[in-house]
């Protein structure tokens, strides 16, 4: 029987591991009309910290990037080349800036597709990821954990202007066996 995993659990100053433990959980959107979608998420891309020079809070704290210096367990939504919405989970303790990006789910691969397939938009910035919002996650603890040789981690994707030493970083996760590549018809399990 899946679980809501609650705000609280995504504070960590770990952020690429909870990146990589979001493989195989639920991302659970409730529908105007009160139905619920859901898929497993299979890749994630972690942003930790100020010091990150990938992260938007790398530039400081702004109007945009406050939701990240709040609570873990929040949503943070933006635009991004003034067409694609990117849905980022809040992972840090307060002050602490991090998240980490949904980059895809079972049947959908690239951050703005995701957002698409859910209907998912800016109003739900800072929002709670809890059933209170509409959107949250959750957790099968029957099916297991996503085990590590399906899991391949490697750079982060579009990052190229944060330099070398912050692209190069293996924060980007797939859980392999349920990923899809761009371009590619959906893997059935």
């Amino acid at each position: 029987m899946p679980t809501v995993v609650e705000a609280k659990a995504w504070e960590s100053c770990e952020t690429p591991r909870i990146a990589r433990d979001l493989l195989g959980c639920r991302l659970v959107v409730r529908l105007p009309g009160g139905e619920t979608r859901s898929a497993l998420i299979t890749e994630t891309e972690a942003y930790h910290g100020p010091d990150d020079r990938a992260c938007h809070a790398s530039r400081g704290r702004t109007a945009r990037t406050e939701v990240m210096f709040g609570p873990a367990g929040r949503w943070y939504v933006y635009l991004c080349y003034g067409m694609h919405e990117m849905l980022n989970l809040v992972t840090g303790p307060a002050d602490w800036p991090a998240a980490v990006l949904i980059r895809g789910v079972e049947g959908v691969t690239g951050p703005g597709r995701v957002t698409r397939a859910f209907g998912i938009g800016r109003s739900l910035n800072g929002a709670e990821a809890s059933p209170l919002s509409g959107l949250w996650i959750e957790r099968d603890e029957a099916s297991g954990p996503v085990l590590p040789h399906e899991v391949l981690a490697g750079p982060r994707v579009g990052i190229d202007y944060a330099g070398a030493e912050w692209a190069d970083k293996p924060w980007r996760f797939r859980w392999m066996s349920r990923w899809t590549a761009p371009g590619k018809s959906p893997r059935r399990p």
